[in-house]
């Protein structure tokens, strides 16, 4: 990890590392059987189901471990921000949940971090140093307008534009299909201080791509489903919306075409663009 941040500031890119919890924790709980609230490991799962896991929140085991992980994390994290994940956690209370989230962004605060979580965390009264990151445009609309208005920033990364997990069509034969279809068109056609009703300019720190990889087996995977979305999100958060032209858009995309043959970059050949 060390070595990544290392890499990634020599290129003036700074790491913002996220530790999911309390949701999405089976492995640490196969290895720690005292962070269940049974004191029992768990059975490991290499399955792509979710909501199923949750450390025992109010478990002082628990609150031991996330501190030892994320001072560590701190410790190596030049950066200002941890991210605490906080994403489909379907086996806690509604109080369980929002304590779990307000403790442990006073945690990160203490190791000198702020924190930023997944869309949910938004249920949670939230430090004015924290930020949530909206991905999920079916729910949660009410409580992300709620924080924003008590001066949440958002991060935002709504599937149905900047998931470049979900399929390109229907005969992708890699990626999910949840959120829909994402062309490169829906991933630059976009505008991220209109796209969520309540929230604008002010109120969003950046963008985001996600690259879940339930289907990806190796590095051509990775590549085919990043490319040529990824420089149409990119420009989505580097260029206001009156600098942006669709048509100019596809004959600069598509002329990076040859340069990723030339690399050998297994990019998907996206009918919207006009390739040489």
């Amino acid at each position: 990890y060390a070595e990544l941040v290392g890499y990634a500031r020599d290129r003036h890119v700074t790491v913002v590392p996220e530790v999911d919890m309390p949701g999405h924790t089976n492995a640490a709980l196969a290895c720690y059987g005292e962070l269940s609230c049974d004191g029992r490991p768990r059975e490991l799962y290499t399955g792509t189901d979710v909501g199923f896991s949750s450390l025992c929140v109010e478990e002082p085991a628990t609150w031991r471990f996330l501190d030892e992980v994320l001072g560590e994390l701190a410790a190596l994290t030049p950066g200002p921000w941890l991210h605490v994940g906080g994403d489909e956690v379907r086996t806690l209370s509604d109080r369980q949940y929002a304590g779990f989230v307000e403790r442990v962004q006073e945690l990160v605060r203490a190791h000198g971090k702020r924190a930023i979580g997944w869309q949910e965390i938004a249920k949670a009264r939230l430090l004015p140093t924290t930020a949530a990151q909206w991905w999920d445009p079916r729910s949660g609309g009410d409580a992300i307008r709620a924080a924003v208005r008590q001066g949440t920033r958002l991060v935002l990364s709504p599937a149905p534009m900047a998931y470049l997990d979900m399929k390109y069509d229907q005969h992708t034969t890699l990626g999910l299909d949840w959120a829909g279809h994402v062309e490169v068109g829906d991933a630059y056609g976009w505008d991220p201080s209109t796209v969520l009703d309540g929230v604008g300019d002010a109120d969003v720190l950046g963008v985001e791509a996600a690259l879940w990889s339930e289907t990806l087996r190796s590095i051509a995977d990775v590549e085919r489903m990043t490319f040529p979305r990824l420089p149409a999100v990119a420009e989505v958060g580097w260029s206001p919306v009156a600098a942006r032209d669709w048509d100019g858009f596809r004959r600069r995309l598509a002329a990076h075409g040859p340069r990723w043959s030339a690399m050998a970059v297994d990019y998907h050949r996206s009918p919207q663009v006009p390739w040489p």
